[in-house]
């Protein structure tokens, strides 16, 4: 019994998963744009991660001790940039795409314009969706994330990060964009290197910010399709022209 109940859960997974791919792809075939279908990932760790524990370290006004007997940190190394984990892995900043398929099983989706099809929005908070978009040469992260910032208010957070320097992000323009049932919502912004921490980034607010009213606005039976466009920064091109 226990193996027939386990085996006939698998199955009903299988149907709701091809069953939003459909919807998906009924939805935005018109348009010619590519979907990806992205299940949330629930209650997982949130422990603080280190960028988080040494910024609030920072804010109030404790340095952390140092012990002599500890090897010299390498600067040049990235310590692991998915949000869903709390994950001790640290290397250089051009093997992190690699890491994150590899051991995050992080699905990445190539193409200028996409969408990012969110499942299953009631979850409680804290709650993640995440992808990679691979565009113009440069791999970038997607992270949506359903947070209570206020007690018994959550709210969803969408940002997009260049796997990437600071320098390099400056170069991209990023928008996400909801549309349905006569609506539109749209953020566009330079997006942020991955070496920023995504968890200050949602702390600042400088991302597109929801309320959970909101987000059932343009929300389809628990899902949400935000479109995903990455373009080359004009300010930088016509700096580069001069």
């Amino acid at each position: 019994m226990l193996f027939f109940t386990q085996c006939f859960g698998a199955v009903l997974d299988l149907i709701h998963l091809r069953f939003q791919h459909y919807k998906a792809k009924r939805v935005f075939s018109a348009a010619g744009q590519l979907v990806c279908v992205v299940n949330p990932t629930h209650s997982l760790k949130y422990a603080p991660t280190r960028c988080a524990a040494a910024q609030a370290s920072t804010e109030q006004g404790i340095i952390p001790p140092c012990h002599h007997h500890e090897a010299v940190h390498d600067p040049q190394l990235v310590p692991c940039t998915c949000p869903l984990f709390s994950c001790p892995w640290e290397g250089h900043l051009e093997v992190v795409v690699s890491h994150l398929r590899q051991t995050h099983r992080i699905n990445i989706l190539q193409g200028a314009e996409i969408v990012f099809l969110a499942t299953d929005m009631h979850l409680p908070a804290p709650t993640d969706w995440i992808i990679m978009h691979s565009c113009l040469g440069h791999q970038f992260l997607l992270v949506l994330r359903k947070q209570e910032k206020y007690e018994g208010h959550p709210q969803f957070f969408a940002t997009m990060m260049l796997i990437g320097t600071p320098t390099q992000a400056d170069n991209f323009t990023y928008r996400l964009e909801l549309n349905r049932n006569q609506r539109r919502l749209k953020w566009e912004a330079t997006p942020r290197s991955i070496l920023e921490c995504v968890d200050s980034v949602i702390s600042d607010g400088d991302c597109l910010v929801m309320n959970t009213s909101l987000a059932q606005l343009f929300s389809d039976n628990g899902s949400l399709a935000i479109g995903i466009a990455i373009t080359t920064s004009k300010v930088h091109n016509s700096e580069a022209e001069m």
